[in-house]
């Protein structure tokens, strides 16, 4: 009895041992053939590194096949990457000015491999970075503090022109560039604050200056309309009218008179009231 049940046990062990050997290469399989294909996802190109050696083709996006356990696919962007930095330097006139600057740009497909070799995946904090730095600071000391915004659009353009001669020595290509601000210290805007009173009291002054010699013109031209009119009259006034102006107010004192003489007139013969003496 006892026997029987050794060579039962001994068979099922035998059988437990298969099934698991069977498992375990099914694992193996299955893993193997889930290593033998990667996606590659939209936007990005993948680096192939075979044995830790990059190799020169890059693969592009979608599913791909790769030896595995031999080979590893490193997925690098190339879509447009934004990176904005702040940057503090002296200006041509020595102000010190904080200059705020958002850059976009992105790696080349075919270069990525040769990119992800000589740098890595760290290219921002080993290129993009610095040379935006680089760029901004030797700019910016070849305008002055007031040079700065007055040429804002000629600023930017020699910093994308010396950005991107940088960037293309890593095979990183510049799109644009956008200087979103000039920050000066307090003491520079406040003399600005005081030029700009400055001249805006300037400017009122020129401008009751204006007012008023337009005024005094004004007055000017009105004095003599009233200086021409009073000529004009007297050119009219002539002897004839004279007399009639005379002839007029005797005729008005006529027309008040109450018909009564007086008692006593000048002159050395007395007027007698006839009334009075009857």
């Amino acid at each position: 009895m006892d026997d029987k049940v050794s060579e039962i046990k001994a068979a099922l062990d035998k059988k437990a041992g298969k099934y698991l050997g069977l498992i375990i290469v099914l694992v193996i399989l299955l893993f193997t053939a889930f290593n033998s294909f990667t996606i590659v996802n939209a936007g990005h190109v993948g680096v192939v590194v075979q044995l830790g050696a990059v190799q020169p083709a890059s693969l592009e996006e979608g599913i791909h096949f790769k030896i595995p356990f031999i080979q590893d696919v490193i997925q690098v962007e190339v879509r447009v990457q934004k990176r904005e930095s702040q940057q503090t330097a002296a200006s041509r006139d020595m102000q010190i000015v904080t200059t705020t600057v958002a850059v976009n740009y992105h790696l080349i497909n075919e270069q990525v491999q040769s990119l992800y070799k000589q740098i890595g995946l760290s290219y921002n904090e080993r290129i993009v970075d610095p040379a935006i730095g680089e760029a901004v600071k030797a700019v910016t000391a070849q305008y002055t503090a007031e040079e700065l915004i007055s040429k804002r659009s000629e600023v930017s353009a020699k910093i994308k022109e010396t950005l991107s001669a940088k960037f293309s020595r890593y095979n990183i290509t510049l799109d644009e560039i956008n200087i979103t601000e000039f920050k000066f210290s307090p003491e520079y805007n406040n003399a600005i604050e005081q030029k700009q009173i400055a001249e805006q009291n300037a400017l009122k002054a020129t401008l009751d200056l204006q007012r008023i010699e337009i005024e005094a013109k004004q007055t000017i031209e009105t004095a003599k309309a009233e200086a021409e009119a009073l000529r004009l009259q007297r050119e009219v006034i002539s002897a004839d009218l004279i007399e009639l102006r005379k002839i007029e107010a005797q005729i008005d004192a006529i027309k008040k008179w109450d018909g009564k003489l007086p008692s006593v007139t000048g002159g050395a013969t007395p007027f007698i009231d006839v009334n009075s003496v009857q």
